[in-house]
């Protein structure tokens, strides 16, 4: 039988940047930095940078705040790999592409998926600024596992029961209170995105759960899950929600760049600190 297309092309991604990297140590932990967080990715130490469109079977990702960088090196004293942006469904990209980075860490060998986001406030009480670890997710958009099943990656029904891992968030949680960084703790939702929510859209999010609202993230924790890894996740508040048909909160993509980057540092610590205990 002929191989997956699909991990062909996988295959020749992950090939490609093992060839960059030569005999490195085999990375713990993959990072996902979304819209203007890729300040942590420059933070990372002995780095390797492999733009996107060097990188056979990437795409290259056109969102604002993302640099379009794969990143190797260490981090809390732990070998990782950051992807600094992410593809996104409303980029165009077929779901097969938005994940195949997570599927390229998983064969480089990482156990961890550290993923980032920056998100709207769905629970009034956030403020812009904010952190919050992701405790679980609401997905409307089309899950990532429809088609063909991955055999080589995992079963055709993985178990999400606990898609972001209990015992990082409990870390993640002490980590916090003992460097004086407040968080909360919520639940993403995920729509496809690129517009954002309408006020009617937003109360419907809060009404059925969503602490935070954005429009990625969730395809890779589920490829991720399918993969057997084990996920941590946190986004960072970059603008309220208006949950009323007036034009005194308008959302702008520069300023949610603007946001997320003075939230980074705080974010960049806890990432670190995190990983440095695993």
């Amino acid at each position: 039988m002929p191989m997956d297309t699909r991990v062909e092309k996988i295959t020749r991604a992950v090939e490609y940047i093992k060839s960059i990297i030569g005999g490195k140590e085999t990375p713990l932990v993959g990072i996902v930095l979304g819209s203007g967080l890729g300040k942590l990715g420059e933070l990372i130490e002995e780095r390797i940078v492999i733009p996107y469109k060097d990188i056979p079977e990437f795409a290259v990702s056109t969102a604002v705040g993302h640099k379009g960088n794969f990143i190797y090196g260490r981090l809390g004293g732990k070998p990782v790999v950051a992807m600094q942006g992410r593809f996104h469904f409303y980029e165009g990209y077929p779901m097969d592409v938005v994940t195949r980075p997570i599927r390229v860490m998983a064969r480089l060998g990482i156990q961890y998926l550290f993923v980032s986001n920056a998100a709207g406030g769905a629970d009034p009480d956030y403020n812009v600024g904010d952190l919050m670890i992701i405790k679980d997710h609401l997905n409307f958009r089309p899950n990532p596992l429809i088609g063909p099943n991955f055999e080589d990656f995992g079963p055709r029904f993985p178990d999400m029961t606990a898609p972001y891992d209990l015992e990082l968030i409990s870390k993640i949680e002490k980590i916090a209170a003992e460097e004086g960084i407040a968080v909360h703790k919520g639940v993403y939702s995920a729509s496809t995105g690129p517009t954002y929510e309408t006020p009617a859209e937003l109360r419907y999010y809060r009404q059925v759960g969503a602490d935070a609202v954005g429009m990625s993230t969730v395809p890779e924790v589920i490829v991720a899950r399918q993969c057997g890894l084990r996920v941590f996740g946190m986004s960072v508040i970059t603008n309220k929600g208006n949950f009323d048909n007036v034009s005194k909160v308008l959302n702008d993509s520069d300023d949610v760049v603007v946001q997320a980057d003075k939230a980074a540092d705080r974010m960049t610590v806890l990432f670190r600190k995190l990983i440095a205990t695993l």
